[in-house]
C-alpha cells in the first residue's frame, strides 16, 4: 500500500518564488538574497539566550571550570536544536485540496497533505501555514509526528468575506522542534485558485402565472409534454412513438396522444456594471456588491422552481442559465465580474474611435482655388 502513495508524491518541492522587482530594485535584491531557511527567537530562547551569555560572562571573569562546562552545554543545545529541527524540516512535500466552489458566508474546508520522504527519519513538531496572494496567512495546521516514507492529512475551516479570485501560492512550514527555543522555517510553492462565488439570500418569489397546469409548467398547446392530453387519428406527418397501442384496435385506424407544450417562464434580470467616471466611487462598489448579491439570489431562487434566467449588463454583456444546467454558469459569471467604465459620449457604431476631420494639403488648395490665366493668343 505504501507504493502508490509514494509514486502519487514528488519527491521535491521548489521553494517559493521571489516577488517581482515591481516595487523596485531594492525590494527585488532583498527578495534574492533571502536564505532558504528563516530563525525566529521564541520567549524561551530569548531567556536561554540571556542566561547563556550571563553564564559566559561568569565564566570568563571567575575562571571556573564548572563555569566552564556548563557554557558548553547550553552552546550544544543550541547546536543539537538547530541540527534536528534542519532534518525536520527536510524531504517534505505538501499537497493542498481546495473544494470545487466556494461561497461568501459560508464556511468550507481545505485539506492539507504532507508527505515525509526520508528513509528512517521521522518529522516532529511540523506547522503549516497556507500563503494566500495579498491576503495575510491566518490559518494554520500542526502535524505532531509524520513518520518515515508515510503521510498525515489535516484540514482548517475557512469562510470567504468577498467573492472573486482566491489564490494560494504556497505554503511555511515551520517547526520548534526539540527544545521550542527556536522557530526554523521554509517556504515552499505551490499554486492554487478557488472562486468565490456570491452570497445568496433566500428569496420569496411571486406564485406562477394564471392558466398553467398544476404539476408543472406546461400549457394546453400541442407540443411534447410529459402528460397526456386527449387521443385522436393518427396523421401522415406525426410520430410513429406517440401511437397509443392500446385503442389502436383496427389495422387501419391507428391512434396518437397529444401531448401539452411545455411552457417555462424566462426572467430577465438586469444588473448596471457601468460606473460614469474613473476611478469607481466607494458609495457605486458597495451598491454594486449589493446588486450582484440581489441578482445572484433573484437567479437561483428562479431557476430552483423551474425558470430560465438570464442576467443582461449594463455594456450589453449576457449570461444564461437553465434549471437542467444549475446555477453555476451565472454565480461564477458573478463571482469574476468588475465594474467598466463608461465609453466616451460619442461612439461610433462599430465601437471604434471617431477619425479625425481630413484637412487636405495646401498645395491642392492652391491648385483648386488659384485664379484662371487668360489664354495665350498666336499672331
Amino acid at each position: 500500500m505504501a507504493a502508490p502513495r509514494i509514486a502519487a508524491h514528488p519527491t521535491s518541492q521548489a521553494p517559493l518564488a521571489p516577488s517581482t522587482p515591481a516595487r523596485g530594485w531594492l525590494a527585488y535584491l532583498r527578495a534574492r538574497l533571502r536564505p532558504a531557511r528563516r530563525l525566529k527567537l521564541t520567549r524561551e530562547g530569548k531567556y536561554f539566550i540571556a542566561i547563556t551569555f550571563g553564564v559566559g560572562i561568569l565564566a570568563i571573569n571567575t575562571a571556573n571550570n564548572l563555569l566552564y562546562l556548563l557554557l558548553g552545554m547550553l552552546l550544544s543545545l543550541i547546536i543539537v536544536s538547530g541540527v534536528l529541527s534542519e532534518i525536520s524540516l527536510r524531504h517534505l512535500t505538501v499537497i493542498r485540496r481546495l473544494p470545487p466552489r466556494a461561497q461568501v458566508g459560508r464556511p468550507h474546508l481545505v485539506e492539507i497533505e504532507v508527505f515525509n520522504h526520508k528513509r528512517s527519519l521521522p518529522s516532529y513538531a511540523i506547522e503549516i501555514e497556507d500563503l494566500r496572494d495579498g491576503q495575510p496567512a491566518d490559518k494554520r495546521c500542526f502535524f505532531l509526528k509524520i513518520s518515515p516514507r508515510s503521510a498525515q492529512i489535516a484540514a482548517y475551516r475557512r469562510t470567504p468575506a468577498r467573492r472573486g479570485r482566491d489564490r494560494h501560492v504556497g505554503f511555511r512550514v515551520a517547526t520548534r522542534f526539540p527544545f521550542g527555543l527556536f522557530e526554523k522555517s521554509r517556504e515552499l510553492a505551490a499554486d492554487g485558485e478557488l472562486i468565490i462565488y456570491p452570497a445568496v439570500d433566500p428569496v420569496r418569489l411571486p406564485a406562477h402565472l394564471p392558466g398553467r397546469v398544476s404539476g408543472g409548467p406546461t400549457s394546453h398547446a400541442r407540443g411534447v409534454g410529459d402528460e397526456i392530453v386527449a387521443v385522436r387519428p393518427m396523421r401522415e406527418s406525426d410520430d410513429p412513438r406517440d401511437i397509443y397501442w392500446r385503442k389502436s384496435t383496427l389495422a387501419n385506424h391507428l391512434v396518437v396522444r397529444e401531448r401539452p407544450r411545455e411552457a417555462r417562464n424566462d426572467v430577465d434580470l438586469r444588473l448596471d456594471d457601468v460606473y460614469p467616471t474613473p476611478p469607481a466611487s466607494d458609495d457605486f462598489l458597495r451598491r454594486f456588491e449589493h446588486s450582484i448579491r440581489d441578482v445572484a439570489s433573484h437567479a437561483v431562487a428562479h431557476l430552483r422552481r423551474g425558470d430560465s434566467v438570464r442576467i443582461t449588463l449594463a455594456s450589453n454583456a449576457r449570461v444564461r442559465a437553465s434549471p437542467a444546467v444549475g446555477a453555476d454558469p451565472i454565480l461564477r459569471f458573478l463571482a469574476l465580474l468588475d465594474p467598466t467604465p463608461r465609453s466616451s459620449p460619442n461612439p461610433t457604431p462599430s465601437g471604434l474611435p471617431i477619425p479625425p476631420p481630413f484637412t487636405p494639403p495646401r498645395r491642392l488648395l492652391r491648385h483648386l482655388f488659384r485664379t484662371p490665366r487668360p489664354p495665350r493668343m498666336t499672331p
